[in-house]
């Protein structure tokens, strides 16, 4: 296809998306909106442009990757989202570094940049638009993992009040983070996702505790490298966060093909991008409880893949023992299973935490009945009403302190064929489609226990 027809059928389609936000926001001209778009770029230095010779990188030619990027600006600025999360941003080059800063910032945006550890090159850039934020905090989480990989916490508060509380003391804070997790290229390296996740939600929760912070919402963009399968969606959604996009589109967790967002270099499809959304009235687990559960969820779905039943998998965790399964047995299952023994694995500490955990009665052993309560059959999903997150009308309860939250008006995929699970060839911007949410500031009472 020509450049030019290219150009004119993309810009078609964008606008196509960009129709859909706008209505959405008009739809709630009485409430201001804000918008929020993720998408990986695709460091030019890991686009390969010769299938024959994958040492050939767009990062050698700079008139294709200087072409392609200002492409992805006119986009992003033609969209205007008040907040832009960018996964795989070329940090390690000035020339592109300096095109995204003078363009955002000639358009109204404050950015930030943050590179992955280990000189990697590519990195992450969040901006926001000043008329729509105040910055009241910014700060870079280092996993230190095998990955590499980092994320940013971004603290604003809206800079337009909302009008039907302006003379109030509602609180219109946001905490906001970009992030993109390790590429799970073996078995192994999906408990070193799972970490990566536990630690943002533990920076988070510390963050909040360190500023004596009350509930606020939380948005976590990025590309999780995950479908909703995986045991990183089931962890976020056992702490009360939504997928924005299936919020708006009403899919519910057993829906995971009805859309994707990215096709990897092995040319498989997948919905890995998201915008997670966890409103200030969510009642939420305990996060190490929750983190237990991901753990024991993935230990469980190990030993399924196995073909064991659970009375195999009690058998093969009891090892010679006659009728429970001991502390060293545990450990042992948890070795064979790759889950400890090498690097990228449990912890000592995190293993006495599960099994602490899984031993309810603390007598020192497993039965079987707390085999199949605390493993076999430990639910990651909360089920408590995730529905109505990010779906709620505006509510009051004087008897509780107010706060802002968000619901979820519409989002947005682009290229479109991916809405329907599909990737269109002639889609060049990226390996990874664009997601933009729009969201609408209602008022909630704070949550005020943690179950």
């Amino acid at each position: 296809m020509g450049t030019a027809r290219w150009a004119k059928r993309m810009g078609r389609i964008s606008r196509i998306g960009s129709f859909a936000i706008a209505s959405s926001i008009k739809e709630n001209q009485q409430q201001p909106c804000i918008t929020c778009t993720t998408f990986n770029i695709l460091a030019p230095i890991y686009k390969r442009i010769n299938d024959e010779d994958p040492s050939c990188r767009e990062s050698d030619y700079r008139t294709y990757w200087l072409a392609r990027n200002h492409r992805i600006l006119d986009w992003l600025l033609y969209e205007r989202s008040s907040i832009i999360c960018l996964q795989e941003f070329w940090v390690g080059n000035e020339e592109l570094v300096n095109l995204y800063e003078k363009r955002l910032g000639d358009a109204g945006y404050v950015s930030f940049k943050l590179g992955r550890t280990n000189n990697r090159g590519d990195g992450l850039l969040i901006a926001v638009q000043k008329e729509y934020f105040n910055i009241l905090n910014y700060k870079e989480l280092h996993f230190n993992d095998c990955g590499d990989r980092v994320a940013q916490l971004l603290h604003v508060e809206l800079a337009f009040p909302v009008s039907q509380w302006r003379n109030s003391d509602i609180r219109q804070e946001i905490l906001i983070v970009n992030t993109h997790l390790l590429f799970p290229h073996d078995s192994t390296l999906s408990l070193v996702r799972l970490h990566q996740v536990y630690k943002i939600l533990q920076y988070v929760e510390s963050y909040q505790n360190d500023f004596q912070l009350k509930p606020m919402p939380i948005m976590l963009c990025g590309d999780w490298n995950g479908s909703k399968r995986g045991h990183v969606y089931k962890f976020l959604r056992s702490q009360g966060f939504v997928s924005s996009y299936d919020t708006a589109h009403h899919y519910t967790d057993a829906d995971a093909d009805k859309w994707v967002s990215h096709r990897n270099h092995r040319g498989n499809i997948c919905a890995v991008d998201f915008i997670w959304l966890l409103n200030p009235d969510k009642y939420r687990k305990l996060l190490k409880a929750s983190w237990s559960e991901a753990v024991f969820g993935m230990f469980k779905y190990l030993l399924r893949r196995a073909s064991l039943t659970e009375s195999d998998a009690f058998a093969f965790l009891k090892g010679d023992n006659e009728d429970c399964i001991t502390y060293s047995c545990f450990c042992e299952a948890l070795r064979q299973l790759s889950l400890t023994g090498h690097c990228h694995g449990l912890s000592d500490e995190e293993v006495k935490d599960l099994w602490v955990i899984a031993d309810v009665d603390g007598n020192g052993v497993l039965d079987y009945k707390e085999f199949l309560l605390q493993i076999w059959n430990s639910t990651v999903t909360d089920q408590k009403d995730d529905s109505k997150n990010g779906e709620q009308e505006d509510c009051s309860n004087d008897a509780q302190e107010q706060t802002i939250g968000f619901s979820v008006k519409n989002a947005v995929l682009f290229p479109p064929e991916v809405e329907k699970g599909r990737w269109p060839e002639d889609y060049s911007l990226s390996d990874h489609a664009r997601l933009t949410v729009v969201f609408s500031p209602i008022r909630m009472p704070c949550s005020q226990m943690i179950c």
